[in-house]
């Protein structure tokens, strides 16, 4: 035999030499969960190792990954039920808990790339990404909430705006309302191929987010549906996106690889709570080996073609030197 593939692989040595994908701290993005008061930390029932943190502990979490090399956080509110209303008019008060947090954690640490999260859900009193008049999800009446809160956001210090509430047109609207205010340099990482998925459990528990009624499958995409994908992210990628992020991952590795495919933008992928609980609750089991099914997950991701993942392993793996 000429060829034996095996001689690529017969030493610890080779094998990292010809290995086609790495995963290093600047592909992790670390989602972060907020809640009011002080010295708070809550560790989320279904997400073993994973917190709710007041703005304080937010802030010394921050400093922790930091020393790690982990520079970018994606920051989620958790809003008491009492400050949810049908048009989310907390989402861009100014002295709401989300805008207190961005402008401390930009004012303490201004060289971490803090990204945002735009969606009436955490903070609608429906539970969802839209306004609902009987029954029904109003898109285009969403997009004026949608630009207030992506405005709020930016004037608080945020880098990356990340719509992840699936109305139509939204980006573009987003992108007129920041330039138009002088916002030209912030991004928009858009969640373009975003499916009506199971795997949202955990973080919806995190956040107390969960609709009131229904589902999101007006919305939300279709998990049978691949090319469709291609539709909102060209979309997304003509109307101003920086950045076209697929969720989930681990389920829609090939939507991944389809976008990657498709355009020369960054792709972001979430490997969303659900994944991560379920991973964790394997290893809790002791069915899995940690170490090798945490790198495995995000490798393979990597492979299908993010340039960012959004994961909730990003801290442990740089921690333990997984990576």
């Amino acid at each position: 035999m000429l060829q034996r593939p095996r001689r690529n692989r017969k030493s610890e040595v080779i094998r990292q030499m010809v290995q086609e994908t790495h995963v290093s701290a600047a592909n992790l993005i670390f989602p972060l969960f907020i809640v009011e008061g002080e010295n708070q930390k809550s560790e989320v029932a279904s997400m073993p190792g994973i917190y709710r943190y007041s703005i304080d502990n937010l802030l010394r979490e921050v400093e922790s990954c930091m020393s790690l090399g982990l520079k970018a956080f994606d920051l989620f509110p958790n809003i008491s039920e009492e400050l949810k209303d049908k048009y989310a008019t907390e989402s861009h008060r100014e002295e709401g808990l989300y805008l207190r947090a961005i402008r401390e954690v930009k004012k303490h640490f201004p060289e971490a790339c803090v990204i945002t999260d735009v969606a009436m859900d955490p903070y609608s009193s429906d539970g969802h990404d839209g306004i609902v008049e009987n029954g029904h999800i109003l898109n285009d009446e969403t997009l004026d909430i949608l630009g207030k809160m992506s405005l709020a956001q930016a004037q608080a210090g945020a880098d990356i705006i990340a719509p992840s509430d699936m109305m139509d047109g939204r980006v573009g609207y987003i992108r007129n309302v920041l330039d138009n205010n002088g916002f030209t340099n912030v991004s928009i990482m858009s969640y373009s191929a975003k499916y009506a998925s199971a795997f949202y459990g955990p973080f919806r528990d995190a956040l107390n987010s969960a609709p009131k009624f229904g589902d999101k499958k007006t919305y939300q995409m279709n998990p049978a549906n691949q090319r469709e994908a291609l539709i909102e992210s060209r979309l997304d990628e003509a109307e101003g996106a920086d950045f076209l992020m697929v969720k989930p991952a681990l389920a829609y590795l090939d939507v991944i690889k389809l976008i990657k495919d498709d355009t020369e933008l960054p792709v972001a992928a979430y490997n969303v709570s659900g994944e991560y609980a379920m991973l964790k609750a394997a290893v809790q089991k002791g069915w899995l080996n940690e170490q090798r099914a945490v790198t495995e997950v995000l490798t393979s991701i990597r492979r299908a073609g993010a340039t960012a993942i959004l994961t909730y392993h990003a801290k442990e793996v740089l921690e333990n030197k997984w990576i």
